[in-house]
């Protein structure tokens, strides 16, 4: 049950964090909770988590592991790849729809901006992964 309860737990912890840095800044929402982007990055904490959890419990030679390794990768390139590009589109085209006559404007939706992450954002959700993971693994054993 720890390899699952761990890594959501880890989650959820990164995710607070979060919150709580946006509300330290002033930029605080509640759509961001369930949101993409910010700093730390949950996904990547929790897929840091799960392969830490995987190589501890079950061992770094296992098929777990090298599943939840790929899994990493898969969503680190997520989050700094396509999930960013379309951020910067949304940003892009919403600015683009702004500069239209108010009579046109209208007919287009608000795209969403915040949703892959930098790289500083990504590297902090893996060290907050991983040392919430040593911890709770510590705290298991």
């Amino acid at each position: 049950m720890h390899l699952f309860i761990i890594p959501l737990a880890v989650m959820l912890v990164t995710q607070g964090i979060k919150m709580a840095i946006e509300y330290s800044k002033g930029t605080f929402s509640w759509s961001h909770v369930s949101g993409y982007g910010g700093m730390p990055s949950s996904h990547e904490a929790l897929v840091t988590s799960l392969a830490y959890t995987m190589g501890y419990f079950e061992g770094i030679t296992s098929p777990a592991f090298a599943l939840s390794l790929i899994l990493f990768a898969v969503v680190l390139r997520d989050a700094l790849g396509i999930r960013y590009q379309l951020g910067v589109h949304g940003t892009v085209l919403n600015r683009l729809i702004k500069e239209l006559p108010d009579r046109e404007e209208y007919k287009f939706p608000i795209l969403t901006e915040r949703l892959g992450h930098s790289l500083p954002e990504v590297s902090a959700g893996i060290v907050v992964g991983f040392l919430l993971t040593a911890l709770a693994v510590g705290m298991v054993s």
